[in-house]
């Protein structure tokens, strides 16, 4: 990994923030040119990304996007109301106008923030999934317009489908490669109506976003044992999406806690810089953390949420800032000993670079572990049907049923992961920090770590067309290997690399789809030495391969 900036964990001069108004303009002025790779649409596990003055996020990318969404929902009979979510980075807003102008041209029944607000990930997924419930036809679903936890010159589009989890590959290459089309003939076949015009359609509805959401809470968290037990809370919306939402949450159903910081700033100006010197709401790093972390005295528990509060980080004494797989690990510990409607049949959601600390606790419970490839939405199906208690990715996303068993959100949720912190704290009188302690004193204590190595595109085509057999080491890091992986156990998909497991670790190579490395995750159950002797040998292995 490349090194620590000397700007990392500081708030940054005026000097160095991103200039918004050029931002904006670049929006506006910059035409995307198709022949040109970096500014085509590319949907990734999370939508498309990009920045304007990159030329890969601007107004062209949109109006072509959601020309796009129109033909898919077209072309499969989705007909009911397209519910539409953004972040409050400083692109959302322009994303979203471009957005409503293609919208109110196809007369979609479109939902937006009626205070023209913010509103985060899960909010969406879970006013798509109340919309539908028992719906056969005239169904619902979303668009959510964030880049995540990325810095502030960024933006981000993604499509969610009435399932309301993130669209799968053969919907976003769909409509990746019909957005790009239309960038090829010049955007002569889109649609679109002058803002102002469109704003007005009738079918462009104010909603309210909040209510329903903050009123159905207490289906998926006890909300009132953190009341009763009065634990004092910390939450840091990061300035995000969220941050509208906690006043309510707050006074609905009387918690004692604390929102230490309610600024929006499209610069994010108080953030402090994550590792590389830029900023980013990393709710998983102590670096973005910094000021949370410092406040970790003032508090029984206290979390923050990312942009678009899909993610979730938890702050508690002795140990700060917990690692996002340790709490991943204590919430499934937490909830399958504490959550007496659910079915003994459900499984433990995995994706196969999160810690083998949740492999274990599974064990303990007793409970069918599913892994799968990394992104939310291979747990899709199995929330929906009820098989699946608990999905969550070593990334800082999960989400989790109802407490009667039937799906909350088929999105990452930020904010229940934050709450749940709370009810476990009040619940065992332990916070998830102490919690974690006990687990891993009893099941083991992972080392774990995810290093960037370089690979050029053959190197990464190579590696995630990579077969068992083309990797012939039998030991790893001085222990028998027990299984080498291209496909996910749980469901059989391909990972698109490779894992590689013993019985006290295990390493998962993948290519990264935007940049000229490849990730290498690790995990040791022995000793930090012996999680850097499976990253060597690893990459080593992985060399020779790449020379084969």
């Amino acid at each position: 990994m490349a090194s620590l900036s000397p700007f990392a964990g500081k708030t940054l001069d005026p000097s160095q923030l991103t200039d918004i108004p050029a931002l904006i303009a670049a929006y506006y002025d910059r035409k995307p040119d198709v022949s040109i790779p970096t500014q085509r649409v590319s949907f990734g596990t999370s939508g498309h990304r990009g920045s304007s003055f990159h030329t890969s996020f601007n107004e062209g990318h949109i109006l072509a996007i959601c020309e796009a969404i129109c033909r898919h929902r077209k072309a499969e009979g989705i007909d009911g109301p397209l519910f539409v979510g953004m972040d409050t980075h400083a692109l959302s807003g322009p994303a979203q106008r471009s957005a409503i102008e293609v919208f109110a041209a196809h007369g979609l029944d479109v939902r937006v923030d009626q205070n023209d607000g913010f509103t985060p990930t899960p909010v969406i997924s879970h006013a798509i999934l109340t919309y539908n419930k028992g719906r056969t036809t005239g169904l619902a679903d979303g668009v959510v317009i964030t880049p995540s936890h990325n810095p502030p010159s960024d933006g981000g589009f993604k499509y969610n489908p009435p399932n309301g989890g993130p669209a799968d590959t053969a919907i976003t290459k769909a409509i990746q490669d019909m957005a790009n089309g239309f960038l090829a003939e010049g955007l002569k076949d889109v649609k679109r109506l002058p803002y102002e015009e469109a704003r007005k359609a009738a079918c462009i509805k104010g909603y309210d976003y909040v209510t329903p959401y903050v009123a159905d809470l207490d289906s998926v968290i006890d909300m009132k044992a953190i009341r009763d037990a009065g634990v004092k809370i910390g939450i840091d919306p990061l300035g995000g999406a969220a941050v509208h939402y906690w006043k309510p949450i707050i006074e609905r159903y009387g918690l004692n806690a604390t929102i230490v910081n309610e600024t929006v700033d499209p610069q994010f100006a108080f953030m402090t810089a994550d590792w590389d010197g830029q900023i980013r709401m990393d709710c998983s790093s102590p670096y973005a953390m910094k000021s949370l972390i410092g406040m970790a005295d003032q508090f029984d528990v206290a979390f923050a949420n990312d942009t678009d509060a899909d993610r979730h980080g938890i702050v508690a004494k002795p140990d700060g800032l917990l690692n996002p797989n340790h709490y991943l690990a204590v919430a499934i510990s937490y909830l399958f000993r504490n959550r007496p409607d659910w079915s003994p049949e459900l499984g433990v959601g995995k994706t196969l670079v999160s810690s083998g600390l949740i492999d274990r606790v599974a064990k303990d419970l007793g409970r069918k572990l599913v892994e799968v490839p990394v992104g939310l939405k291979w747990f899709v199906p199995g929330l929906i049907d009820g098989s699946l208690g608990f999905g969550g990715e070593e990334s800082a996303g999960a989400t989790f049923l109802r407490r009667d068993g039937t799906v909350w959100t088929t999105d990452k949720d930020g904010l229940i992961l934050g709450l749940l912190a709370a009810e476990i704290t009040a619940k065992t009188g332990k916070n998830p920090s102490e919690q974690y302690r006990e687990l891993s004193a009893r099941l083991g204590t992972p080392f774990y770590a995810r290093i960037d190595a370089p690979a050029n595109a053959e190197q990464k085509a190579k590696l995630s067309k990579l077969s068992p057999e083309q990797f012939p080491l039998e030991t790893l890091a001085g222990d028998k290997i027990i299984s080498k992986l291209t496909r996910a156990p749980g469901n059989d998909a391909p990972i698109g690399g490779l894992k590689v497991v013993t019985e006290n670790g295990w390493f998962a190579a993948r290519p990264s789809g935007t940049e000229d490395v490849y990730k290498i995750y690790a995990e040791s159950f022995k000793s930090e030495e012996h999680l850097h002797a499976i990253q060597t040998e690893a990459q080593e292995a992985i060399s020779k391969v790449f020379e084969a």
